[in-house]
C-alpha cells in the first residue's frame, strides 16, 4: 500500500504549473523548429522564429510563454492501491496546488479563472478551481497529466454529433478555416472520437496530453484506424495552407492526436481541441517517497535561430504617426514600433463604448493613438511588465465600428484574424490592424521599455496601460483598404501546396 502526503501532491502540482509555464515539452520545441527549416513563406518562418526565440527566453528567464497562463486540467490516474495521508479531499488538494503555483512571488502567473461565468464574472483570484478528471486503476501509483490551456486556443474547440456514415475527415476540414488563426498555430489538434457528447470532448482533451510524433508514424505506417485518420488529417489540415499564426504557409498543425471509445449505433459523436504554440503539459508520478522532481531541459534543446531579420522592415514612430503613413501600408508588410502604445481588452472596451453612448468623456484621448489586445501577466523584480502578448482581436470586432468613429484611434494591435465587422470598419475609417504573434508574449515585453495604468485601475490586467515599447514586432494583418492577410495568404498557399482544391469566390 502506498501512501501519498497531502504535502507532497501539493507541492508537486504546484511546481508543475511553474514549470509548464517556462518550459515547453522538448518535443514540441523540435516540431516547431523542423516546420520553421521547412517553411517557404517568409512571413510564418518569422512568427516561428519569433516563437522559438521567446521560448528559449522564458526558459532561461523563468518567465511564462505566454501571458495567458491558462484554466488548468489535471488528468489523474490513480492506483487501486494507493492512500493518502490528508485531511483535504483530492479536488481540493490539487486545487492547493494551482492555488501556490500561480501566486508563486518569484514567478507570478496571471489569474483568469473567473467564478459566476454567466453572472458576476469574479476572478477566483488564483486560478483555482482546476478541470479534473479522475481514473481509478490497478497499481500502488498516482499518475498526472497537468496541462495549463490558453482561452484563446480553448475557445476554437469543436463538437458536432455526426451521422454514423459522415466523413469525420470532411468535418475536420471544414471546421479548421472557421477557427481561424484565434488558436495560434503551429500547434496540435486533439480530436475525440465516439462515447457520448462529454466523452468525445474529453477524448480530444486527453490527446493533447501525448507527445508529439507523427514522423514516427509516418516511418512505420498506421495499425489501426485512429492513426489512418492522424496521418490523413495532419497532411491534409497542413495543406488547408493556413500556416503559422494564419499567415499562410506549409506547416498548420505539428500533430494531429486521436482517441476513440465505443459509442452508441445510431451516433458518431467527435470533438476538436486545438494546443496553441503556448503548449503547456507535463506528466509526473508520485510513489509515496516524496515530491516530484522535474528534470530541467538542456538549454542546448532550443534552436538558436534569429528573428526581425527581413530587410524590409519598416519602422514606425508611434509617436508621430499621421493617417496618411497609416495608408501607405499594405497587407503583409511587417513593422517595427517605437514610441507610446494604448492598451485595452475586453471588459475596457466594453466601458468605454458604454461611456461613448451615454455622451460621456473617455478618460483617455485617442487621436492618431494605436491601442494594444493585451492583458499583462504582474511584472516582478525589476520588469517593466511582465510577458505581455496579444489576445484573440476577433473579441473586440463589435466594439471597433465605435472606437474607430468616435475616439480617432488610428488603429489596433492583437493576434489572429479580425471578422467582416471590423474589417469594414477599418475600411471605411482608412485605419489598420497589425497582429503581434501569439506564443511570444516574453519576447514582446522586453520591447516595452515603460508602463503606467491610465484608466480603469480596477480592472486589474484589463485595465487601460499606456506602454512605451521599442522596436515591437508586428505585421499589418489589415491595410486601410480593407485587405486582409488572414483571408488572402491561406488561399495562395493552399494554391502552392496543391492538395486541397482551392473554392473559388463569390
Amino acid at each position: 500500500m502506498t501512501v501519498i502526503r497531502q504535502d507532497d501532491l501539493i507541492q508537486s502540482v504546484a511546481d508543475a504549473l511553474q514549470y509548464i509555464s517556462y518550459y515547453h515539452p522538448r518535443d514540441f520545441i523540435q516540431g516547431v523548429h523542423e516546420a520553421y527549416e521547412r517553411e517557404e513563406n517568409p512571413a510564418a518562418k518569422e512568427a516561428m522564429a519569433q516563437i522559438l526565440v521567446n521560448s528559449r527566453m522564458s526558459a532561461m528567464g523563468h518567465r511564462p510563454i505566454c501571458q495567458d497562463t491558462g484554466i488548468v486540467t489535471v488528468f489523474a490516474k490513480v492506483g487501486m492501491n494507493v492512500t493518502f495521508d490528508a485531511d483535504m479531499s483530492l479536488d481540493d488538494i490539487i486545487n492547493e496546488g494551482v492555488r501556490r503555483g500561480y501566486k508563486d512571488p518569484d514567478n507570478i502567473l496571471r489569474a483568469s479563472v473567473l467564478d459566476d461565468p454567466d453572472g458576476k464574472r469574479q476572478n477566483t483570484g488564483d486560478n483555482a478551481p482546476a478541470v479534473i478528471h479522475y481514473q481509478i486503476v490497478p497499481g500502488d501509483e498516482l499518475t498526472i497529466d497537468v496541462a495549463a490551456k490558453g482561452g484563446g486556443s480553448e475557445a476554437k474547440s469543436k463538437f458536432a454529433m455526426l451521422n454514423p456514415s459522415d466523413s469525420i475527415v470532411d468535418w475536420v476540414l471544414e471546421q479548421v478555416p472557421k477557427m481561424g488563426a484565434g488558436w495560434c498555430p503551429p500547434g496540435m489538434l486533439g480530436i475525440g472520437i465516439g462515447g457520448t457528447a462529454e466523452k468525445a470532448m474529453e477524448l480530444a482533451k486527453e490527446s493533447l496530453m501525448d507527445p508529439i510524433d507523427i514522423h514516427e508514424l509516418e516511418e512505420r505506417g498506421a495499425q489501426n484506424r485512429a492513426e489512418e485518420l492522424r496521418l490523413e488529417l495532419h497532411d491534409k489540415v497542413n495543406g488547408l495552407g493556413i500556416g503559422a499564426q494564419g499567415l499562410g504557409g506549409l506547416t498548420t498543425v505539428l500533430d494531429v492526436k486521436v482517441k476513440d471509445y465505443p459509442t452508441h449505433a445510431a451516433n458518431k459523436p467527435v470533438a476538436i481541441i486545438p494546443n496553441c504554440a503556448a503548449t503547456r503539459h507535463v506528466h509526473f508520478t508520485l510513489d509515496g517517497t516524496g515530491p516530484v522532481e522535474l528534470e530541467e531541459p538542456k538549454l542546448e534543446d532550443w534552436p538558436e535561430v534569429a528573428w526581425g531579420e527581413n530587410e524590409n522592415t519598416k519602422r514606425v514612430d508611434l509617436d508621430n504617426i499621421t493617417p496618411e503613413e497609416v495608408q501607405s501600408w499594405q497587407a503583409g508588410d511587417t513593422l517595427l514600433l517605437s514610441g507610446k502604445l494604448l492598451t485595452g481588452r475586453d471588459a475596457a472596451h466594453k466601458r468605454m463604448v458604454d461611456m461613448i453612448n451615454k455622451g460621456e468623456e473617455l478618460p483617455v484621448d485617442f487621436t492618431n493613438r494605436f491601442i494594444y489586445y493585451v492583458g499583462p501577466v504582474e511584472p516582478v523584480g525589476d520588469e517593466v511588465v511582465g510577458p505581455a502578448g496579444p489576445t484573440t482581436a476577433t473579441r473586440m470586432d463589435k466594439f471597433t465600428p465605435t472606437m474607430l468613429e468616435q475616439t480617432g484611434l488610428l488603429g489596433m494591435v492583437g493576434k489572429a484574424e479580425r471578422g467582416d465587422q471590423a474589417i469594414q470598419a477599418i475600411k471605411e475609417n482608412k485605419a489598420a490592424y497589425l497582429m503581434a504573434v501569439g506564443g511570444a508574449a516574453f519576447l514582446v515585453s522586453k520591447a516595452i521599455r515603460k508602463s503606467r495604468v491610465v484608466a480603469f485601475e480596477d480592472l486589474g490586467m484589463e485595465a487601460i496601460y499606456e506602454f512605451e515599447v521599442e522596436d515591437m514586432p508586428v505585421t499589418v494583418a489589415v491595410d486601410s483598404t480593407g485587405e486582409s492577410v488572414h483571408h488572402s495568404a491561406p488561399r495562395i498557399w493552399q494554391k502552392k501546396i496543391g492538395k486541397i482544391p482551392v473554392a473559388e469566390e463569390a
